[in-house]
Order: C-alpha cells, then structure tokens, then sequence
C-alpha cells in the first residue's frame, strides 16, 4: 500500500499534468487545472504562475486571454463572449460567475444566437479588464466592456455593467459601491511574497526549487 504522502503526490500530478497537455499559448510554473474544467482555444491563453483553475469551469479563450499569477477561477464559472479579457496578478473568480467579453447586437442590427451564421449575425466582441487583487463574489455577472479597478471586490449576486474604482467594494444589481477597501496590508504583503517567492531577477522560484 502506498503511504499518504506518496498518494498525495500522485493526485497532485495529475493535476499538474492536465495543465500542461493543454495546448496554451503560455504558461508558467505551479499551474494547477483540475479534471473537469473546459478550455476551449487554448493557444489564446496566457497563463502566469501559481494559478489554479477548478472543476467545472468553461473558459473560452476568445479573441485572446491573459492570466498573471496567483491566480484561482472557482468551480462553475464561465468566461465566454468571443472578446479580451485580462486578468491581473492576485485576482480571484468566486463560483458561479459570468464573465461576457462580448454580446450580441439586441438593438437591431443583426440576428442574434450563436446557431445564425455571419453575416445574419454580427457580433460585439469587446473585453473585461480584472485588475491586481481584484476579486468577484459568487454567482455575479461581469458584462463586456468593463474594468474592475485594482483591489476592487464584487459582491455576491452582483451585476457589473459598469467600470468599478481601485480598492473600492460593490454590491448589488447594478452594482454600486458601497465602502472603500484599505490596500496598505494587501500591498505589503504582496511586497513580502514577491521576496520569498521570486530570486533577486525578479523571477518565481516553482514550489519544487525553494528550500524547505
């Protein structure tokens, strides 16, 4: 019988070696995708460091998508629309999230639904830009053409059809902000991270290469 530690290991391989047969257009160290997530159009991906992404997650890769580090999208979550979406370091997706990065023309200028061909159809495809430790409470909507600030949170059961300001918390349907959010802490221990984790370069030391 195999010891636990040992188990551990292999379970953490698989999840490790899903990551890698995905043909990304860039990836880094400690990138952990579970099973069950579906990434379509991987060669639009970029993804960073320490990233995990959960089961059940539906990630298009659109016109292009690119992840920084430390990273975590949760379990059922989508990210769809054929448009950009950019994610900063440090950002989160809660479960249950959608995220468009592009719609459909409802005001008249084309048919609509993605099962009538071009030209009857013309989509808008636009972006969603997430900011550095931003972060989207659960089963909220992020509509295309918005920007969270930096170290903005969406509350759960949000609508976000509009930019939200840095370091600012929303909530709400729409969305509006309700309270700001201190950054000094998150700032320094961000700033304490990038010393223990990254080497004097500037780059991230993977997990298997950092003394114990």
């Amino acid at each position: 019988m195999l010891e636990c530690n040992n188990i551990q290991q292999i379970y953490e391989n698989i999840k490790m070696n899903q990551a890698y047969k995905l043909n990304f257009n860039k990836i880094g160290e400690d990138v952990t995708i579970w099973e069950g997530a579906k990434i379509i159009d991987a060669e639009k991906i970029e993804v960073g460091d320490s990233v995990i992404i959960d089961n059940f997650v539906l990630l298009m890769g659109g016109r292009s998508t690119v992840m920084g580090s430390f990273i975590h999208i949760s379990s059922f979550t989508s990210i769809t629309g054929g448009g950009e979406l950019v994610m900063e370091d440090f950002t989160t997706l809660s479960s249950g999230i959608r995220i468009f990065t592009g719609t459909d023309d409802f005001l008249g200028g084309s048919l609509v639904n993605s099962a009538v061909p071009h030209p009857y159809r013309l989509p808008i495809r636009t972006f969603v830009h997430i900011k550095k430790h931003a972060a989207v409470g659960a089963n909220s909507v992020v509509l295309p053409s918005v920007t969270i600030g930096e170290g903005a949170v969406i509350g759960a059961n949000s609508l976000v059809n509009k930019d939200c300001e840095p370091w600012t918390i929303y909530y709400g349907s729409p969305a509006k902000p309700m309270r700001s959010r201190p950054k000094e802490k998150i700032v320094e221990l961000e700033a304490q991270l990038r010393q223990d984790l990254y080497d004097q370069h500037g780059n991230y030391i993977p997990k298997r290469d950092r003394s114990l």
